[in-house]
């Protein structure tokens, strides 16, 4: 089944990602409309051999489509999506606008994809810190209810799109040149430094992006009671977050078991080698689509055994935005 597809946001870092996946996986595509800004429409953009003239959003622009890929900010998507869902399309918003809807089903895949089939229009793409975090959870879950996890993530700065990224490595060339380094994403130097993640602080003191971890995860997992608590740190790495992730079960669960579960996993790839002190690294994360596991050991501060420690690292950009989303579609047709 070939089917019409939209990309909002066809220029930016997700909406490019997005090219690069459906050529990949050979998504089985009739037509393909690229859609953007004002000031992106005209630009040319070649896919799989063929130039596509990037067109204007508008509420008009979703006739015929039936897969609307949106990755063009929470504001657009409220603005926009509506009209795609009226024209017919299925829309995957990749933003925050649905996550937490009622009715918006939140997926991730390899956790539950039968909530695909429950969408009106909508289906919501979690949050990408959100997403490596549950791929390797999710089949520990399984087997020994997880109760409580404890989530620090070190996120790459082009997590906050290609701007994030031009502007890391402007301030690596004025380091390096001995020149005034200039601040105009992020609100502090990330260079040669590291800082809570760059969206607002809410009234819990909790930053946007760990709330969006705590409260996603519950809504994916289906567990409300799930304890959740996160801590989220932007740093001075181009591409792939890392989350070092501590998880206390129901019962108690041995390194081994965690490694047999996981050996099995789809979207998993375990990376544990203690004799070369190797393990999940951002550089070898970057683009591919598994999340990467290793340090896997037991926790020594607990003396019941329930305890397990984590060290992941996934492609934001790739499992955390556009495979993902693109994986949803696959299930959908």
């Amino acid at each position: 089944m070939s089917v019409n597809v939209a990309i909002v946001g066809a220029t930016g870092a997700v909406g490019q990602e997005f090219l690069t996946v459906l050529a990949e996986r050979k998504f089985p595509m009739k037509s393909l409309k690229l859609l953007a800004s004002a000031r992106s429409a005209g630009k040319q953009i070649e896919f799989q051999g063929k130039k596509y003239t990037v067109e204007e959003l508008t509420k008009d622009s979703f006739k015929d489509v039936q897969i609307a890929f949106f990755s063009a900010g929470g504001s657009i998507s409220k603005e926009f999506a509506p009209a795609a869902v009226a024209a017919g399309a299925v829309v995957i918003d990749n933003t925050s606008a649905f996550r937490m809807k009622d009715g918006v089903p939140l997926v991730v895949p390899e956790v539950n994809p039968e909530q695909i089939f429950k969408h009106n229009g909508l289906i919501a793409n979690p949050n990408c810190s959100t997403i490596i975090m549950n791929v390797p959870v999710w089949p520990l879950h399984k087997v020994n209810r997880v109760k409580r996890l404890v989530v620090s993530t070190y996120q790459a700065v082009s997590g906050a799109g290609a701007q994030g990224l031009y502007e890391l490595e402007q301030q690596i060339k004025a380091y390096a040149s001995g020149k005034p380094i200039e601040k105009t994403l992020f609100p502090h130097q990330i260079v040669n430094n590291l800082f809570c993640h760059n969206t607002k602080i809410s009234e819990n003191g909790y930053n946007e992006e760990e709330n969006k971890m705590v409260n996603e995860t519950r809504k994916i997992f289906g567990d409300s009671k799930m304890q959740v608590t996160a801590t989220c740190v932007r740093v001075p790495i181009p591409r792939a977050h890392s989350e070092s992730i501590n998880i206390e079960f129901e019962r108690p669960m041995t390194p081994e078991q965690v490694k047999e579960i996981l050996s099995k996993a789809p979207g998993v790839t375990i990376i544990d080698n203690r004799e070369k002190n190797h393990f999940p690294m951002p550089l070898e994360a970057s683009h591919q689509d598994d999340v990467l596991v290793g340090r896997i050991r037991q926790d020594i501060s607990r003396d019941d055994g329930r305890g397990i420690d984590l060290f992941v690292a996934g492609d934001q950009v790739r499992k955390g935005a556009a495979t993902n989303a693109v994986q949803i579609a696959e299930k959908l047709i």
